[in-house]
Order: C-alpha cells, then structure tokens, then sequence
C-alpha cells in the first residue's frame, strides 16, 4: 500500500505522545502489527482502523480512508490471513500443496486455476496477486521465523506440469539455503503419521496467546484455545520428530527438481 496512509497514523501517534506499545495496547493490536501499518507493508482491516480511530480521537479518518485492498482470499480465510501478516512465527504443515507463503506465481496459478466453480482469468490473477503478496513478509530478513513440514506427497504430486515443479522445488531450496525458513519432509516411507487429517498452520505473536488454522475442502478454522492450541502444537511436534533431518529434506527436494527437470 502507499506509505501515506503509514506515515499519517505514525504522525497521529507522536502528536499524541505515544510509542507503538501504548497505542497497540489501546486499540487491542500488536506493537509489530502497527509497525507494519506505520512502514507501509501491512494495511489494517476496518475493525482495526476503527479502534486505531479511537485510540487516538482522530474521528473516522483511519476507518473512512483506508487504502484500497485488492485482496482476494476465500472468506474462511480472511482472519486467518491477517493473524499471518502479524506472526513472529509460522509453522506450517502441507498435506498436499506447497505452503501459500512459499508458492512461486506459476506453482500458485496451477493449483487456483483448478478451484470449483471455475472462476475468470481476471479472478485468478486476483488471486494469484493476493497469494504472492503474502509471500513478501519473506522479505523481511527475521521476522518471522517460518518452518514447514511437508509430506512427501507435496514433492510428488506434479502441479502444472514437471517444469512448475522443478521451479517450484528449487525456490523453496533456495529459500531454506538462505537462512530464511525450514522446511524437513515427512517421508512416504513413514507410513501414517499424525497429521495426515488436514493442513494445519501455527501462529505465535510478540505479545498475543499463540493460535492455530486448520484446512479441508472448503472449510477452514481458527483455533484460540490454549488447550486446543497446545493440543495441536504437539501433535505437530510428534511428527516432526518422525520427519526428515534438514539436510536429507534438502537432498531429497534437489533429487526431485532434477528429476523434474529432465523430464518433457
């Protein structure tokens, strides 16, 4: 978004003497998500803005004047986005797709383009322009942490022909070679493993409880009870433990980018 919008709130909030804590505390958000807003890399959803609009008396400016959001997400997964652009940590588990946060444009258009009803050219670019703006809280060199699990079936199944998925696999390695994110593969060999009802992702926050999402077939669920949420956390810690070492995840990928690379 234009930073305009950015730097007005960070002017509001020093005219009124505040630091990014005492705000986030009086409009009920995260310090790092109103340093996002105030930076320009994160725009707030209307209920934010109204309580950021309270906190510092500014009327409805805030709510009335927020950048234009083009975003286009189901709407099972509307809350569960915002919670991802806040999150100091992400833990993901991929059943049978490549993570959103790590899918490349061709990756992304393969698997939004078989979504049913169909939906119009127009609409997946919308879509697909959405999914690889997720991706840019990569950018940030630390924050946040990102490890993904993923079952082998993610490697195997082809999604948009052999040429997408080597592309697809040697994006990913590059990103775990960086430093940016982990990601181990749960092996076929394995067998039944824990997880294999649903993808599931989870989130920890700077100053916010922990929460987890869960996906099926059009249906998705956030999880805020600490006791559901220690719950799934350890299931994803079980299997983790039953996963790939990093290096042998790592070989595994460039083995099977090769392989996709070789053939028509």
């Amino acid at each position: 978004m234009s930073n305009i919008y950015g730097e007005w709130l960070k002017a509001q909030r020093e005219a009124a003497g505040l630091t990014q804590q005492e705000l986030a505390t009086a409009a009920v958000m995260t310090r790092s998500h109103i340093a996002h807003i105030e930076a320009g890399r994160r725009t707030p959803s209307k209920e934010d803005a109204r309580r950021l609009d309270r906190a510092l008396n500014t009327g409805d400016v805030l709510s009335s004047f927020l950048p234009d959001d083009d975003t286009a997400v189901a709407g099972y997964f509307e809350a569960a986005l915002q919670l991802e652009q806040q999150a100091m940590m992400i833990r993901e588990f991929a059943l049978s797709f490549v993570p959103g946060i790590l899918q490349t444009e061709r990756y992304a258009r393969a698997v939004l383009s078989t979504s049913f009803p169909p939906v119009s050219e127009a609409e997946c670019d919308r879509l697909v322009v959405t999914r690889l703006e997720r991706a840019k809280i990569l950018e940030d060199p630390v924050t946040p942490v990102v490890w993904a699990l993923l079952d082998e079936a993610v490697l195997r199944r082809v999604v948009g022909g052999p040429q997408v998925m080597a592309e697809q696999l040697r994006h990913i390695v590059e990103l775990v070679e960086s430093g940016r994110v982990r990601v181990h593969v749960l092996p076929f060999g394995l067998g039944v493993h824990p997880l294999m009802q649903s993808m599931l992702t989870l989130l920890k926050f700077e100053d916010q409880p922990p929460v987890a999402y869960s996906e099926g077939i059009q249906v998705g669920k956030i999880h805020d009870s600490p006791a559901m949420v220690d719950r799934l956390g350890g299931t994803y810690d079980l299997a983790l433990g039953d996963a790939m070492p990093l290096k042998e995840s790592l070989a595994l990928m460039r083995s099977t980018a090769k392989d996709y690379e070789t053939r028509e």
